[in-house]
């Protein structure tokens, strides 16, 4: 198994924890939906009030923290909410600013590779600047010393926002070679599952400014990266036995929003 039965009972205890915490601090919305209540009945929208509350806390509350302890058994380092660094220089600046204005223009494709050697042949040259980036969500550090900075997105990010995803992916490559320029690093963005599937999910969305295979892993990918084979589906049995072990308390929470 990918997991061992530690691993896979802290991960129990941080599902339980999350569930029965959110349960003590959860409030309905007071919003008067007079027609919804009386069509579909005041518990059924409690409920969903809940899981919409509960999904935006299901990244820092639930995916990091399980992401950690999966990773602990494969990797030297593993550490949550990190700062990447303090300094980038003016000419890592220049040069990442250079690669998004190429990329925004479609002028080249995105190659990772090529971009971390463009930055790390100026990581320290120019001007040391103090700068305030993105915090790692999750940094994981491989026997060989090869560095893993990832991003944790929801499932469906805003298109929008993938010049600025890159941007800090390449300020986190600037800022780690400018302590040390001979470092292996590797910068990626999360998503935790596919929302489409049984589909491929719809990476188009993030074509064009990604180096797909290089900065991009989703569902199974991410998750069997940090703990090896079959981690992901050993990962759905776990939160499916939580879901039925807890599913008396769930019961019984939304049973007092019943008419």
């Amino acid at each position: 198994m990918a997991l061992s039965e530690d691993q896979t009972q802290k991960i129990v205890t941080i599902l339980n924890s999350c569930i029965r915490n959110k349960f003590q601090t959860y409030k309905p919305e007071t919003i008067s939906m007079p027609f919804h209540t009386r069509l579909l009945g005041k518990d059924r929208l409690a409920l969903y009030s809940f899981i919409q509350s509960l999904n935006t806390s299901f990244g820092v509350s639930i995916f990091e923290p399980i992401a950690a302890e999966v990773a602990k058994k494969n990797f030297s380092s593993v550490t949550l909410h990190q700062s990447a660094g303090d300094f980038i220089s003016s000419e890592a600046q220049r040069v990442i600013q250079t690669i998004l204005d190429n990329l925004t223009i479609a002028s080249v494709d995105a190659h990772k590779i090529n971009e971390i050697n463009a930055i790390r042949s100026v990581c320290n040259v120019g001007d040391m600047k103090a700068v305030k980036v993105t915090k790692v969500d999750l940094k994981v550090v491989r026997n060989d010393g090869a560095i893993f900075l990832f991003d944790l997105k929801t499932v469906k990010p805003n298109a929008g926002g993938f010049k600025e995803f890159k941007r800090t992916l390449l300020e986190w490559v600037a800022i780690t070679l400018a302590n040390d320029p001979n470092a292996t690093v590797n910068t990626l963005l999360a998503i935790p599952y596919n929302p489409y599937e049984p589909k491929p999910y719809a990476r188009w969305t993030l074509r064009g400014m990604l180096d797909l295979p290089q900065e991009l892993k989703v569902g199974i990918e991410f998750w069997d990266f940090l703990g090896g084979d079959g981690t992901y589906y050993q990962l759905l049995d776990i939160f499916e036995q939580v879901g039925i072990a807890l599913r008396p308390e769930i019961d019984a929470y939304f049973r007092k929003f019943s008419p």
